[in-house]
């Protein structure tokens, strides 16, 4: 099975409502699993389905140390605080900025099995449930920006951490 490409961020697409999803289907089913290889391949945290062209309300999320989460139809229904966090997206590689998230989000939606799930998170998981679902909303990121001059270049991790072992040769 072929990786979906990520839609990059120039992409209208990405600027587009995602649908709701009336019934979870076996196309569902394929999309989420796509999704996830998609997600795994870029070395991501989170993706939304407009990141790979399908215009449907589902994200799948991987933070360290727990399972993939799949959120069909997901919201956010409670925030709470806010902190200064780093940022990124799998649709512009290579680039972060700094933006404002809420500390603590809680989110709904329906698991790949169709059960209604709540999910109450903060750090890492809350930020990406934010990113994620303002994905399927049509915004990005960089839209909390005042300027895209914001952006700064990263150095993608591979590519530092081969350097790093380079290095520890010479």
């Amino acid at each position: 099975m072929a990786i979906k490409p990520i839609v990059p961020i120039d992409n209208p697409l990405l600027r587009r409502k995602s649908k709701r999803v009336r019934q979870i289907d076996g196309s569902i089913q394929r999309l989420i699993d796509d999704m996830i290889d998609a997600m795994h391949s870029a070395h991501g945290v989170g993706l939304a389905a407009p990141q790979v062209g399908v215009l449907q309300r589902v994200i799948v999320i991987e933070v360290p140390e727990q399972e993939v989460v799949a959120l069909i139809n997901p919201e956010i229904i409670r925030k709470a605080g806010e902190r200064l966090i780093e940022e990124g997206c799998l649709s512009l590689p290579g680039y972060r900025a700094m933006i404002k998230r809420a500390a603590n989000v809680t989110a709904k939606g329906r698991d790949r099995e169709g059960k209604e799930r709540r999910i109450k998170a903060d750090e890492l998981l809350a930020q990406a449930l934010e990113h994620e679902i303002d994905h399927l909303n049509g915004v990005l990121y960089i839209d909390y920006l005042e300027s895209l001059d914001q952006l700064y270049k990263v150095e993608p991790k591979e590519k530092v951490a081969v350097e790093s072992e380079l290095k520890g040769q010479l």
